[in-house]
């Protein structure tokens, strides 16, 4: 497969970089000066933000753990996967955990299993999502909410997610894309004949 663009491709040249917005640990927004290798000068603003994750939940009867909660970029009550920022130090690993003991009240003593990592969007940010799946989770106590949030959670049956995600009942982007690589894994490494019977 041959692709579509030059031999060769330069970076952009970084002249100067300016904080315009600094609201961290949520967000802080850059303005970069740069010089394409055209020649032309443009400003473009960058989010840099600290890394994601989240994780497909799955429980011991094999249900997904859902959330639902406001979303006030889409001004819409959304369901999605449990996740959230890794702090500053913190392993994705033991970010994961934390999340989703936080926002669900759910944990599992089953390791987590990084599924990828990916860019969000890495035209204008500068960070990653790590996505995980997690395995024999069990309800062991109350959630653990910061002040502005406001989170239910229910469990559904792992099939019935797929037919959610193409009725689009679950317009998180994250949410689909680690469902299906949870199932593909799944797939690959469960059960005599490599697949599971609740998936069947």
């Amino acid at each position: 497969m041959e692709w579509m663009v030059p031999m060769t491709m330069d970076k952009w040249t970084v002249l100067s970089r300016e904080v315009v917005v600094d609201n961290r640990p949520y967000t802080l927004l850059r303005l970069d000066r740069c010089r394409l290798p055209a020649g032309q000068e443009i400003d473009y603003y960058v989010n840099v933000y600290g890394d994601w994750v989240n994780a497909l939940v799955l429980t011991q009867n094999h249900q997904v753990v859902l959330l639902q909660q406001y979303r006030h970029g889409a001004e819409q009550i959304l369901r999605e996967i449990p996740g959230g920022m890794v702090d500053p130090g913190e392993d994705p690993v033991d970010a994961v955990r934390r999340e989703v003991r936080e926002e669900t009240g759910y944990a599992s003593d089953a390791p987590p299993i990084l599924l990828g990592k990916f860019y969000p969007n890495p035209a204008t940010s500068t960070n990653m999502v790590h996505c995980f799946l997690i395995q024999e989770a069990k309800h062991v106590g109350e959630q653990q909410l910061d002040a502005t949030e406001d989170i239910s959670v229910a469990e559904f049956p792992f099939e019935q997610v797929a037919s959610m995600i193409r009725q689009g009942e679950l317009p998180h982007l994250f949410t689909t894309a680690t469902y299906f690589l949870a199932k593909d894994w799944i797939n690959q490494h469960s059960g005599p004949d490599r697949r599971t019977s609740f998936i069947e």
